[in-house]
C-alpha cells in the first residue's frame, strides 16, 4: 500500500531550494535523503510532513491530497498516523521523561512499553526531569515518544546525531524493525551515508534535484 506520494514539489527561500522533486513511500519502506547542509532536505522533509507547504507540486498521504484536506482532517491526520523525530527535541521542559511519554499514550491510547524504554537505554532515568537528562537522553526519549504513538511514517531528521555509533544502530534498527512489523514506512534526512545505505531507498539532494542512489 502506498502511504506517501510527492509529486513535482519546487520550493523556494531566498532562493530556489529543489525542483521537480517527486518520490514515492510504501509500506514497509525506509528511505535516506542525503545532502550537502543547505541542499533543503530539512524543508523537503518539513514539506512531505506538511508542516510547509511547497511553492509548487502536491503530497498525498494515504491517497488523500494533503493540500485539498480541510483542517479536521489533517489535524487527525498529523496526530494519529504521523511521527516526527527532529534534530530538536520538542520535548515539554517542565515534565519527566516519563510525563513526555505519557502525552503520546493518551493522545494515542497506547501503552508506554518497558521493553522499548530498555532498548533505548532510558528505562533507568525514566522519572527525572527532562532538563536533567543529556542531549542523547533526550533524544532517546524522543524516539520513545514517536514510537509509543505507533504511526504509519515517521518523518526524522538526523535522529542519530546526538548519540554514540552503538546506540544509532540500535536506532535505526527499532525504526526498521517497528516498520517492518506495524505496515508502516519511514522518511530519514542524515548526513550519514552509512546509515543511509541501511535504508531500503536512497536519494541525495544536489543542485535543486533529488537523484536516486539505491
Amino acid at each position: 500500500m502506498n502511504l506517501l506520494s510527492a509529486k513535482n514539489l519546487s520550493h523556494t527561500f531566498e532562493y530556489e531550494l529543489f525542483s521537480d522533486v517527486s518520490l514515492e513511500l510504501n509500506e514497509k519502506e525506509s528511505i535516506a535523503i542525503i545532502g550537502i547542509s543547505g541542499s533543503g532536505k530539512s524543508t523537503l522533509l518539513h514539506i512531505l510532513s506538511t508542516l510547509l507547504h511547497p511553492d509548487e507540486g502536491n503530497v498525498s498521504l494515504f491517497s488523500e491530497d494533503a493540500s485539498k484536506l480541510d483542517k479536521k482532517r489533517l489535524t487527525q491526520i498529523k496526530r494519529d498516523l504521523l511521527g516526527l523525530v527532529f534534530q530538536s527535541h520538542y520535548l515539554f521542559k517542565g515534565f519527566s521523561a516519563y510525563e513526555n511519554l505519557e502525552v503520546a499514550s493518551l493522545l494515542s491510547q497506547n501503552d508506554i512499553d518497558d521493553s522499548l524504554l530498555k532498548r533505548l537505554g532510558i528505562y533507568e532515568c525514566i522519572n527525572q526531569k527532562v532538563t536533567q537528562l543529556s542531549g542523547g537522553q533526550q533524544q532517546r526519549v524522543s524516539i520513545a515518544r514517536v514510537l509509543t504513538k505507533k504511526p504509519r511514517i515517521i518523518f526524522a531528521d538526523e535522529p542519530t546525531g546526538n548519540l554514540d555509533k552503538e546506540t544509532a544502530h540500535e536506532v535505526m534498527e527499532l525504526f526498521f524493525e517497528y516498520c517492518e512489523n506495524n505496515s508502516a514506512g519511514m522518511i530519514l534526512v542524515t548526513h550519514d551515508e552509512a546509515l543511509a545505505f541501511q535504508c531500503k531507498k536512497v536519494y541525495r539532494l544536489e543542485n535543486k534535484k533529488l537523484e536516486k542512489l539505491k
